[in-house]
């Protein structure tokens, strides 16, 4: 049985995909399980020329990658290649990782006793990949449980399963051992099931799942029935502070980009502009003139900055999201509301709190204007929210945005920097409804490894008893 992706512009087929059911998961999880008896017990070179294999066979896919995004989510085709550079660079970092999964001797108070804290691989693991950022998400979602010896299953987004099928095609051919990369694909309608099956299977030990708030709860709550631990990278709010000694122009072009790229639909958008009142007139002017120069068009003609966003129902929520604001006293900017998924870049000026932009994620291309009065206020302003993913604060001093940046609650920000920015390398992750645990370079080892205390006694034992 198979199931049928559209795409969200044409209404055209996109992409055809095997429907799997619950009652197929045990046997995924046990080929998983035999992958990782074989792929656990190589040495950590061999496992690093694995996966740099792996991000070479993933390049060398690009066309595909980049046709199967326009089709399944309207993606442009420089959001596909961007996608795919970060993605080879995720299994990389991981090919690094091999040999640095360390561990140490701890002095004991025993005599004789050599005390080692020692990681070893998991067994496999669950990776839940959105259709957002999908080759990113979905290589990141697998690369450093991989690095660490785990066996893994990429379950894969309805909404991208082409896109993330390739993935597993191209680390196919990187030579890992038969069971020990693995992917799930489902029915729209049969996903909480099938997922559900396998956190519930024994020999799935852990499970990382990205995407919505929502979502991330109930997959937390069914872990935890079986204790098992969950590394969770939600939703976001991020803020973007604009204080009154702000380069102008290079707050800018970093909240445009931070606003809009892939239409506003990444974890780390900017979706609320913080600004000083002294200056919110001059910023809002020039960030009206940037942003009514960003067009939207066709992904595929390759002509336009924005191309479409993933379905009608981001649409509606959007198009909500500005009618409320602007039935409450918000102004409309530039851009506006839609009936196509080829949505303008809006700005709303004036949001205030008793509107829902102000507290809810869009994840669509439109972002909320608020005005504080001074750096304490746009403080409380940036903390009043569930959310802490990443944020952003703008000042020509250095020292005093970072003294701001540490007391705004995220896992994330950047002085003088778009909220939108990811490398391989970092730890990423937020707090609050945001999730919590991290992805990325050396973080991303203690997620993926069990961390256990090992003795060897050296000397005669003396007991009391």
């Amino acid at each position: 049985m198979n199931f049928e992706r559209k795409n969200p512009l044409t209404g055209e087929l996109a992409s055809t995909t095997t429907a799997m059911q619950a009652s197929d998961m045990a046997t995924i999880a046990e080929q998983a399980q035999a992958g990782f008896e074989l792929w656990s017990v190589l040495g950590p070179n061999a496992r690093r020329a694995t996966l740099n294999k792996a991000a070479v066979a993933l390049e060398a896919r690009h066309a595909e990658f980049v046709t199967a995004m326009m089709n399944e989510v309207g993606a442009t085709a420089g959001w596909a290649m961007f996608n795919l550079g970060l993605a080879a660079s995720m299994l990389r970092e991981a090919a690094s990782l091999t040999t640095q999964i360390g561990g140490e001797t701890i002095p004991s108070d025993k005599p004789g006793c050599l005390a080692m804290a020692l990681r070893e691989p998991v067994g496999v693991i669950l990776g839940i990949a959105p259709w957002n950022a999908p080759i990113i998400l979905g290589v990141r979602a697998i690369s450093t449980a991989l690095a660490c010896g785990n066996a893994v299953i990429l379950k894969a987004s309805e909404m991208c399963p082409q896109t993330h099928s390739i993935i597993i095609k191209a680390l196919a051919e990187a030579g890992f051992p038969p069971g020990t990369v693995n992917i799930v694909t489902n029915a729209p309608a049969d996903a909480g099931e099938v997922v559900g099956a396998l956190i519930d299977h024994p020999l799935v030990k852990r499970i990382n799942f990205t995407g919505s708030t929502a979502v991330g709860r109930i997959i937390a709550k069914r872990a935890a029935e079986h204790l098992k631990p969950v590394l969770l990278e939600l939703g976001g709010k991020a803020p973007m502070l604009v204080l009154e000694d702000a380069d102008l122009d290079e707050a800018v072009k970093a909240a445009a980009f931070g606003a809009f790229m892939n239409q506003g639909q990444i974890c780390m958008s900017t979706e609320r502009l913080i600004v000083d009142e002294s200056i919110a007139d001059a910023f809002v002017a020039k960030f009206a003139t940037k942003v009514s120069g960003m067009a939207t068009g066709d992904p595929r003609e390759g002509n336009t900055p924005l191309g479409a966003v993933v379905d009608q129902k981001t649409v509606a929520k959007v198009n909500m999201l500005i009618d409320d604001a602007l039935s409450k006293g918000a102004q409309l900017i530039t851009g506006g509301k839609s009936d196509s998924v080829l949505m303008p870049a809006t700005v709303l000026d004036n949001v205030t709190a008793d509107m829902n932009i102000y507290r809810d994620e869009s994840f669509g291309p439109v972002v909320a204007v608020i005005r504080a009065k001074d750096e304490a206020d746009a403080l409380r302003i940036a903390n009043d929210s569930e959310y802490g993913l990443s944020a952003a604060v703008f000042t020509k001093d250095s020292a005093r945005g970072l003294k701001v940046a540490r007391k705004i609650k995220s896992g994330i920000c950047h002085v003088n920097g778009s909220t939108v920015h990811d490398e391989a390398q970092m730890p990423f992750g937020g707090v609050g409804a945001s999730g919590y645990g991290r992805f990325g370079g050396k973080a991303g080892i203690d997620q993926f490894t069990e961390l256990r205390w090992i003795t060897i006694e050296t000397e005669n034992g003396h007991f009391p008893i």
